[in-house]
């Protein structure tokens, strides 16, 4: 019996570790989104349409259906041609959702000699790194929440895409039952908190930083926003939700203190943790697997302006 004990021991172990989302993972997203071939993924060139497939591939492997229609690839007007979002859901026991998101454009090359490349590691393919990955992590499972992932597009032009598909009328159903968005914004560097470790923007206007954190257990720590004067709450994606009164913040380990390689050349692969940040992801979506809508509502206050 000892032996069996120790055998099965072993093998729920193994199980275990196979769930867990692996740095390989981790890395072959950041480095394809942020790779020279792709040119800074700026929206409107055919590069940024690449991306929209890659991510729309990672998608359809991770066994996500369409959040409507016939393919995950969701369009949109820009300067008269057509672009796209990428959306897709894990359908959970509830029809109560929470989302997940980034945006995958970037803002392209410049015309210096050189590495003119803005290859957008950080900003963001880190960010569809972790939704990619969180997707993957509950490839095989069935969570209470439903969920939904979105990579947007054209967020570096104004937050066009996260606009576009908050108002889509194929979306209503979906806006409807989200309990909250959590959108990746830059997480590829450890925190001026530590390792394991995200703020939130916005964290004074709702609860959802004290309830994720109960549920989290000391898993990983959501830390209130140092840069609440940048008013980062209402420069990212996570605000077109917001204004539909969907609770939505953006999750970032981004030191605004200090940064250097923010919008610069130097934004690729080599300033990329990625020890860490697959450990803020395993233990993100650890977390995310403890909540179910009876014990997680989270709700807006009084201070939070959405005019």
């Amino acid at each position: 019996m000892k032996k069996l004990s120790v055998l099965a021991l072993s093998f729920f172990s193994v199980l275990s570790f196979a769930q867990a989302v692996s740095q390989g993972t981790v890395k072959t997203i950041v480095t394809r989104l942020a790779s020279d071939e792709m040119k800074g993924r700026l929206i409107g060139t055919p590069e940024n349409e690449q991306a929209a497939n890659y991510i729309s591939k990672l998608f359809k492997e991770n066994k996500l259906d369409y959040c409507f229609g016939d393919s995950y690839l969701v369009p949109f007007q820009y300067k008269g041609q057509t672009v796209y979002n990428v959306c897709g859901i894990k359908k959970g026991t509830s029809e109560k959702m929470l989302g997940f998101s980034g945006h995958f454009d970037h803002i392209g090359t410049n015309d210096d000699k050189g590495d003119n490349i803005y290859n957008g590691a950080d900003d963001d393919a880190s960010g569809i790194a972790a939704l990619v990955s969180i997707s993957e992590y509950f490839k095989d499972k069935k969570p209470e929440f439903s969920m939904v992932f979105m990579a947007f597009n054209g967020e570096e032009a104004g937050l066009l895409g996260s606009t576009a598909l908050a108002a889509d009328k194929g979306m209503e159903k979906i806006n409807k039952n989200l309990a909250a968005l959590f959108n990746f914004e830059m997480i590829a560097t450890e925190s001026e908190f530590g390792k394991n470790a995200m703020f939130m923007t916005g964290d004074e206007f709702s609860d959802l930083a004290d309830l994720f954190n109960h549920h989290a257990d000391g898993m990983i720590k959501i830390y209130p926003d140092p840069y609440a004067k940048q008013q980062l709450f209402y420069r990212s994606d996570n605000v077109s939700y917001a204004k539909k009164k969907i609770i939505a913040h953006s999750f970032s380990t981004a030191d605004m203190s200090k940064i250097k390689h923010y919008h610069q050349v130097n934004d690729d692969f080599s300033i990329v943790d990625v020890d860490n940040m697959t450990n803020i992801i395993n233990n993100f979506a650890k977390t995310i697997e403890k909540l179910t809508p009876k014990t997680f509502a989270p709700k807006y206050n009084s201070k939070v302006k959405l005019n």
